[in-house]
């Protein structure tokens, strides 16, 4: 597998190529190594660690700091795939320098290779902006976790005519390819035959550029409601949670630490 790394203009051919592209989410240095080992295209820091590793109800109170701190990690762990990052909640919203300033700071301290960030066509400015100071930028639009309120909750988006022009606005501004989340597959087949940016899927269907899910999920990590578009390929939870009952009745019983583990 070659180590070179994975460029916005790789993900660019793909799609030219018809070659389906792979992101998954990573946190910290062990999994931010597996899934770079995996050889998947991107590994995304998502603001989903609000939720998956510090328990909070939405990905809202995730802060600038927390991405970096995380980002800075997964960076260093991933030598392959490209690490994108998320701007997190609101600082899209706050005009185009706070989030040019913000999205410079993530590139700058994580050593990252892009940002993403939610929006609809009213954020067109701001991937504008992000784009012509050197700083690739992934979008995401359909169901998007910061305006979970406005949404009235994690609902599928079914406005076609809306998604498409998010999308586009999205593709005009400069984005280097777009998330869609939780939309209808003929959405998601239009928007992916319509704009010239790979599109990567999370609840979208089958007819994308490339597919994302949560490692969490994907694993069978997840300790609350996984979503009905996801597919467990392990169940790293039973796994874990049988080791820790055999190691603790080991030490009980005194059969921890053995032989083999006694030093001296």
């Amino acid at each position: 597998m070659s180590l070179r790394r994975v460029t916005t203009l790789d993900l660019l051919a793909a799609k030219r190529e018809g070659r389906p592209l792979t992101m998954v989410t990573a946190y910290d240095w062990p999994t931010g190594r597996l899934v770079d080992a995996s050889g998947v295209d991107c590994v995304l820091v998502g603001d989903s660690v609000a939720m998956v590793v510090a328990g909070r109800a939405s990905t809202i109170p995730a802060t600038l700091e927390q991405m970096i701190y995380h980002g800075e990690i997964v960076a260093r762990a991933a030598s392959r795939a490209m690490v994108v990052v998320d701007l997190p909640f609101p600082l899209q919203h706050l005009g185009c320098r706070t989030a040019v300033e913000a999205s410079a700071r993530i590139l700058k301290e994580t050593g990252c290779q892009a940002v993403k960030l939610e929006g609809t066509a009213g954020q067109a400015d701001v991937i504008a902006a992000i784009a012509a100071a050197g700083i690739p930028v992934m979008g995401h639009v359909g169901l998007r976790p910061q305006a979970v309120h406005q949404l009235g909750g994690y609902r599928m988006q079914r406005d076609i005519d809306t998604l498409l022009a998010d999308a586009r606005a999205a593709a005009e501004a400069g984005a280097f390819a777009v998330v869609l989340e939780c939309i209808p597959t003929e959405a998601a087949r239009l928007i992916t035959e319509t704009i010239p940016i790979p599109t990567i899927g999370i609840g979208a269907g089958l007819h994308c550029d490339g597919q994302v899910l949560v490692l969490h999920d994907l694993v069978g990590l997840s300790l609350d409601r996984v979503p009905r578009f996801v597919r467990q390929y392990a169940d790293a939870k039973l796994a874990i949670s049988e080791a820790l009952l055999a190691w603790r009745e080991d030490v009980l019983q005194r059969r921890f630490p053995g032989a083999a583990e006694t030093l001296g």
